[in-house]
């Protein structure tokens, strides 16, 4: 069954939306349009697709609870996103990993995952926060 989950973050006159539409089925083999997350959770995206950073910022939400899911899916899962929106609000692709994060979290009784946005306004610019992960896209080797 498709959820929606709507983000909002208003700071003064300032603010973000997204509205996630998304499903979690059980793993029956690689999805069509789908990436690989982590082991056996795998993210599906809308037809006709997505812009690349709204793609790879949903990714992103869903790696950050992968694990967690996974325990919870042994199985193995399928995210499958229907929508992704941004309705009359300032637009930053970042949303979407906020919106991923807060779909997943509402979905399952997950831990927290430290995702936060803030509005500095002595810089004019939204300042995110992605937890324990400093640089969400870096590829720092673990060995």
């Amino acid at each position: 069954m498709t959820e929606v989950f709507k983000f909002r973050f208003r700071q003064g006159t300032h603010g973000l939306a997204a509205n996630l539409r998304a499903e979690v089925s059980p793993l029956g083999g690689a999805p069509a349009h789908g990436m690989q997350i982590h082991k056996n959770i795998w993210l599906a995206l809308p037809e006709p697709g997505l812009h690349w950073k709204d793609a790879a910022w949903l990714a992103f939400g869903v790696s950050a609870n992968a694990q967690a899911v996974s325990e919870l899916h042994p199985e193995g899962a399928v995210i499958r996103v229907t929508s992704l929106d941004y309705p009359l609000s300032d637009y930053q692709a970042e949303v979407a990993a906020l919106a991923m994060d807060g779909w997943l979290h509402a979905r399952f009784a997950i831990r927290t995952s430290g995702f936060s946005v803030a509005y500095d306004i002595t810089r004019n610019r939204y300042v995110f926060a992605w937890g324990d992960v400093p640089d969400p896209f870096s590829d720092t080797l673990a060995w």
